[in-house]
C-alpha cells in the first residue's frame, strides 16, 4: 500500500493537510518501506476548495495520508477519495515510528479501516 507523509524535512510528520509543501510517499508492505517519491504539493490556490483538490491529487493514488493536522472539511474530502487520513494530533512522530506502527498492525487483528485497505491493495 502507498503512504503519503506530510512532511517539511522528510523525517518527521510535521506539516498541516492543508499547508503542507511536500509529500513523501513510501510504498509499505508487513517487512518493508521504500521511498518511492518526494512530491511538491506548493501550489497556490485563492479558493480553499481547489487547494483541497490540489492536495488531494498531490498524493499519487496513495492509501492513506499522514499529517500533523487536518481540518474536518479536508478529512471528508480525502476520504471521500478513497484516501485514509490520519492525524498525529500535535504529537510530533517520524515517519520511521508511524510505518513501524502500522506494519505491526497488519497481521490478523488489524483494525477494519486497514483490513479494507490491505485487501483491496494489497500489503
Amino acid at each position: 500500500m502507498k503512504i503519503a507523509f506530510a512532511s517539511k524535512d522528510g523525517i518527521s510528520v510535521n506539516e498541516h493537510f492543508g499547508w503542507c509543501q511536500k509529500f513523501y510517499i513510501y510504498e509499505v508492505t508487513s517487512d518493508s518501506a521504500t521511498l518511492v517519491k518526494e512530491v511538491d504539493s506548493s501550489e497556490e490556490h485563492t479558493e480553499e476548495v481547489d487547494k483541497l483538490i490540489y492536495k488531494i491529487e498531490s498524493l499519487d493514488e496513495s492509501d492513506i495520508v499522514c499529517v500533523a493536522q487536518i481540518g474536518p472539511k479536508a478529512s471528508n474530502m480525502v476520504q471521500k477519495a478513497g484516501i485514509y487520513p490520519m492525524s498525529t494530533s500535535n504529537v510530533p512522530k517520524t515517519i520511521e515510528e508511524i510505518i513501524t506502527s502500522i506494519q505491526g498492525m497488519m497481521g490478523d487483528n488489524a483494525p477494519l479501516w486497514l483490513k479494507r485497505i490491505l485487501l483491496t491493495r494489497g500489503g
